[in-house]
């Protein structure tokens, strides 16, 4: 029997706030000493009252507007009830039924597989745990231990799940990446599953192709990679099928994954019941939501990766892959615009300049800033847009070679210099002046008498090896194609003369 898998992923997401979710304590806990964030909010002392983070709300509302969620009037916190060490209070401040936004979609494109459509079930607040280290075999008896951080307890949260209309791994990696480059252009999160403030757990059931019945699922969690995750689907569409084949059944339940094994392995069993019982949480009255804040929110939101590469494409004239690689992140985008814009060209020019451009970002400008001991952001580089527009005019004109115009880009990026005047202290200007190319062609004849009996004996591509030493004896600043036609003007009179 053929089966289909059925996918849901419910995505937890960090925001970057400078405070908690619903105290004034700092929400930078990756950077702090182990319980210095913390007050009597986050230990769930007697009597103490939580305050909403209204730049937690105002992200959320973000999520959702660019999920095309709905925005609901009126949203309120629920009280989610279940014990676990991480969890002081008992409970965690989360959102049952009626959470903030509902109702979206996401519209994807797996790689080597038709565009998918992607339900949004909702989008709704809460706040995180504390965070438990288990410490193994300590010293010569062996003991363990596990120690609790409550730094994380309370940073803001948004949970963001999907309908199961997730059928394949690649669907569910491109909606992964999807939801990871938007909460990065909006600029809300990190989005960053290894630091863990972008958290997936996978609901994965299978069924007889072209049934529309929904079987017991099973709920993967401990993924700490967007490669994890597509292991582990991939791994429960394997394993599933074959349970119910041999004549068994799914157990409904959550399994843990095992990267190293690459197996997912169990963890507990679901009940039929609800996992949690929620109740209203008394100390936080609805909040209402006002319309002209939404419309302000959505009128400020950024111009999103697909959109800007169809624009890119459209208005500079760019391949698929330069507007996709450039549209990425939203800092290059940025930087690419600046270079283009400034230019001040139009029509074919434009064109012409931004596809140059693109090379440019997208090549030698990504080499530096990938290597190990070079930032990681382009806007940590010391090469301002402009700088890099006059290095990228210096070489479209070919006023420089490519091997110049890379030296002049290395100085720029270890100095932040201006190209012009590196060109200038460097004389990197290329020559093409008859004049002064002869001697150097003339010396590079002298010194290859063997090229020059190929090229007599009819072997016309060795004008290729002599122009490679005409550009080794300037450096890299004669203008190959002039240098090619003085060699073959040249080695046709030497010819001639034989």
């Amino acid at each position: 029997m053929e089966y289909e898998a059925v996918i849901g992923l419910e995505v937890h997401v960090q925001l970057n706030t400078r405070s908690k979710m619903f105290c004034s304590c700092g929400a930078d806990y990756q950077s702090a000493e182990p319980n210095t964030r913390v007050c009597p909010v986050c230990m769930a002392l007697p009597g103490v009252l939580p305050v909403v983070n209204q730049a937690a709300v105002e992200s959320a509302i973000k999520i959702g507007l660019a999920l095309n969620c709905g925005i609901a009037e009126v949203t309120k916190f629920d009280r989610k009830n279940y014990p676990y060490p991480d969890l002081m209070k008992g409970y965690q401040i989360s959102q049952f039924d009626m959470p903030i936004c509902n109702e979206g979609w996401m519209d994807v494109k797996p790689e080597g597989e038709p565009d998918a459509h992607i339900g949004i079930t909702r989008v709704h607040m809460e706040e995180d745990v504390a965070r438990l280290t288990h410490i193994e075999n300590v010293g010569s008896s062996g003991h363990s231990h596990t120690l609790m951080d409550i730094n994380r307890a309370g940073v803001p949260l948004m949970e963001v799940v999907s309908e199961p209309d997730i059928h394949t791994s690649a669907q569910a990696e491109a909606y992964i990446l999807k939801l990871q480059n938007i909460i990065r252009y909006l600029g809300v999160g990190t989005a960053n599953m290894e630091e863990g403030s972008f958290r997936v757990d996978a609901n994965v059931s299978v069924r007889p192709k072209g049934s529309d019945e929904l079987r017991e699922r099973v709920e993967v969690k401990n993924m700490n990679r967007v490669r994890a995750v597509v292991r582990a689907i991939e791994y429960e569409i394997k394993r599933q099928p074959e349970v119910w084949e041999s004549g068994g059944r799914v157990e409904m339940e959550t399994r843990g994954w095992d990267d190293e094994a690459g197996v997912t392995i169990v963890q507990r069993s679901k009940e039929e019941a609800h996992d949690y019982r929620y109740f209203p949480e008394p100390d936080i009255p609805p909040l209402e939501i006002d319309r002209t804040w939404v419309e302000e929110i959505t009128s400020a939101l950024p111009e999103f990766a697909d959109d800007r590469q169809s624009r890119f494409e459209d208005e500079y004239d760019l391949s698929e892959y330069d507007a996709a690689v450039l549209t990425s992140a939203r800092a290059t985008a940025d930087y690419f615009e600046s270079v283009v814009a400034s230019r001040g060209l139009e029509g074919d020019d434009q064109s012409a300049f931004a596809k140059e451009a693109a090379n440019w970002v997208n090549g030698d400008l990504a080499r530096l800033l990938n290597a190990p001991e070079g930032p990681s952001e382009i806007g940590d580089t010391k090469i301002e847009p402009e700088q890099l527009a006059s290095l990228v005019g210096l070489f479209q004109a070919r006023t420089i070679s490519n091997a110049a115009a890379k030296e002049v880009l290395e100085e720029m990026w270890s100095s932040g210099a201006a190209p012009d005047k590196v060109v200038a202290e460097r004389g990197l200007l290329k020559v093409s002046n008859s004049d002064e190319l002869l001697p150097v062609i003339k010396e590079a004849i002298d010194n290859n008498p063997n090229a020059v009996e190929d090229f007599i004996g009819g072997k016309e591509t060795a004008v290729r090896f002599l122009v490679g030493q005409v550009m080794k004896a300037t450096r890299g600043r004669a203008d190959a194609g002039v240098a090619a036609d003085l060699l073959t003007q040249t080695l046709e009179e030497v010819k001639a003369a034989r």
